[in-house]
């Protein structure tokens, strides 16, 4: 007896593959995604294929250049400022929580993925850097034990990590994940906070040089960096700035 796959599994499928080929760079910036060679290509009708390409342009990935015809989105420097400024905002406030509820399980299993990037690094492997990276953050986040944190991050998750992928520094980029691990296993809340500050303010300028060519550090101005909502005062609070300004990040060395 034939099973016959569901239709939501079918698309599930098909969303799964092509979002994973535009995070890999198999399917470039500009590409056409075309039903008709999609459906060919999976084996499938052109309903689900159809019906993926709308929930990638939903995700943030494809856009629409006419009614007919569907592309693979070209990042802008708004795009990318934008998602940093929100994953600066989510990461750091998770990542204080994180070294505050972490359990030695859970730090074991951080360390695990740090020598699996290593590996992945001395391999030269960007997919599996890419993906062992990914799942460092998700890790941090779900230490966090705030669903509404991660529920919020979800919608965005994968652009997150398209950009991640944008980012090929990555001896550096073990560098500070290992410093983020220890500044979490330390359990100092305001230690983990400044590290993932200074991480995520360097990858931004990471992702920009390798996506526009910058040779300046680029900047950003207007999102409040102070994440902390647990009604604590300010006055335990090392000095922070007010605003996502990535000139103003060698100030957190001396903290770090």
């Amino acid at each position: 007896m034939t099973t016959v796959e569901p239709l939501g599994a079918v698309r599930e499928r098909v969303l799964s593959s092509l979002r994973q080929e535009i995070i890999a760079g198999r399917l470039l910036p500009g590409d056409r995604l075309v039903e008709r060679e999609l459906a060919e290509r999976f084996g499938v009708s052109r309903v689900p294929v159809r019906e993926a390409i709308r929930a990638l342009v939903t995700e943030g990935f494809v856009l629409f250049e006419t009614p007919r015809r569907a592309v693979v989105r070209r990042l802008t420097r708004t795009d990318v400022a934008e998602l940093f400024e929100l994953r600066e905002a989510l990461e750091v406030y998770a990542t204080g929580l994180a070294a505050r509820r972490a359990t030695r399980a859970d730090l074991a299993e951080l360390d695990e993925l740090l020598n699996r990037a290593a590996e992945a690094t001395a391999d030269d492997d960007a997919e599996a850097i890419t993906d062992i990276n990914t799942r460092f953050h998700d890790r941090i986040l779900a230490m966090a034990g705030n669903s509404l944190l991660i529920s919020v991050m979800e919608p965005v998750d994968g652009r997150l990590r398209w950009l991640t992928r944008q980012n090929e520094e990555w001896p550096q980029l073990l560098a500070e994940h290992r410093e983020l691990y220890a500044a979490i296993a330390s359990g100092d809340r305001e230690r983990a906070r400044a590290h993932a500050l200074a991480h995520v303010r360097a990858n931004y300028r990471s992702t920009v040089r390798h996506l526009f060519g910058d040779t300046d550090s680029p900047v950003l101005t207007g999102t409040d960096t102070d994440t902390d909502t647990e009604g604590s005062d300010r006055s335990d609070r090392p000095d922070r700035p007010d605003s996502f300004d990535l000139d103003r990040s060698d100030s957190l060395e001396g903290e770090v």
